[in-house]
C-alpha cells in the first residue's frame, strides 16, 4: 500500500512533534516536518507530499506568504495545504480559502482525532480536484459543440455532428448534477432530447438554439467555479 505523504510547516519543535506522533497512530499516513517554508522548498525537491499542512502564524515568512512560495514551486504548485490556527473565526477561514487554501484545521487540535482530520481534507480535495477537471472537460465540450453546430448546416458532416451532438449532451446530462451544475445538466438533457426526437428531418434551429443555451450555461459555469 502507498502512503499518503504528508509535509508539516510549524516553527515549533513541539508542534511538529505531536503532529508527527499524530498522524503516525495512522499506517497510511507518511510524514515529514520542516520548520520553516525555505525548510519545505527543500524538501519537497526530492519528496512530492500528498497534502502540506502548514502553521500560519510563523516568524520571517507567515502561512499566506509561504502558500505563496509554495505555488511558485512546480513539485507543489497544486498540492493541497491545509492552514493550522488558532484564527478559524468565520471570516478568517474565509480569507484563507480565498488564498488557495484547501481548508483548516483549528488550533489547538485533538491529537487522537487529527489523522481523521487530515483524511477529511484530503477527500474533499481530491473532491474539488475532480470538479476542476469537470469544468475544464466541460470547457472543451463548448468548444466541441459550437464546430458541431457548424458542421449541422453542411451536408456531408450533417448526420455525424448530430451524433456527436447527442453523445456530448448525453455525458454532459448525466454529470453536470453530480458536481454542482444542475443548469448544465438541465440544458444537456434538453439538447438530448432535441437532438434525439428528430429522425430524418431534424430541426437545426431547435438544436441550434439547445446547444447556443447549453454553451452559456457552460460559460456561466465556469466564470462562478
Amino acid at each position: 500500500m502507498t502512503s499518503l505523504r504528508i509535509l508539516h510547516i510549524d516553527d515549533e519543535p513541539d508542534i511538529r512533534e505531536v503532529v508527527e506522533l499524530s498522524l503516525g497512530l495512522d499506517p497510511a499516513f507518511s510524514v515529514r516536518s520542516c520548520a520553516s517554508c525555505a525548510d519545505a522548498l527543500a524538501t519537497v525537491a526530492d519528496w512530492s507530499p500528498d497534502m502540506i499542512l502548514c502553521d500560519v502564524m510563523m516568524p520571517v515568512m507567515d502561512g499566506p506568504a509561504t502558500l505563496r512560495r509554495l505555488r511558485e514551486c512546480p513539485q507543489t504548485a497544486s498540492t493541497p495545504v491545509v492552514f493550522m490556527t488558532a484564527r478559524a473565526q468565520t471570516r478568517e477561514l474565509e480569507h484563507f480559502k480565498s488564498l488557495g487554501a484547501t481548508g483548516v484545521i483549528p488550533k489547538p487540535f485533538d491529537p487522537m482525532t487529527l489523522a481523521s482530520s487530515v483524511r477529511c481534507h484530503l477527500r474533499a480535495a481530491g473532491i474539488a480536484a475532480s470538479r476542476e477537471r469537470f469544468v475544464a472537460r466541460m470547457r472543451s465540450d463548448a468548444a466541441n459543440l459550437a464546430q458541431f453546430r457548424s458542421d449541422l448546416r453542411d451536408e456531408e458532416p450533417a448526420s455525424r455532428a448530430l451524433e456527436q451532438i447527442k453523445t456530448f449532451a448525453h455525458a454532459l446530462a448525466g454529470s453536470g448534477a453530480i458536481f454542482g451544475f444542475r443548469e448544465v445538466s438541465q440544458a444537456a438533457s434538453k439538447l438530448e432530447t432535441t437532438a434525439t426526437r428528430v429522425v430524418g428531418n431534424p430541426d437545426l434551429a431547435s438544436i441550434e438554439r439547445d446547444i447556443d443555451a447549453l454553451r452559456a450555461c457552460i460559460e456561466t459555469a465556469s466564470l462562478h467555479s
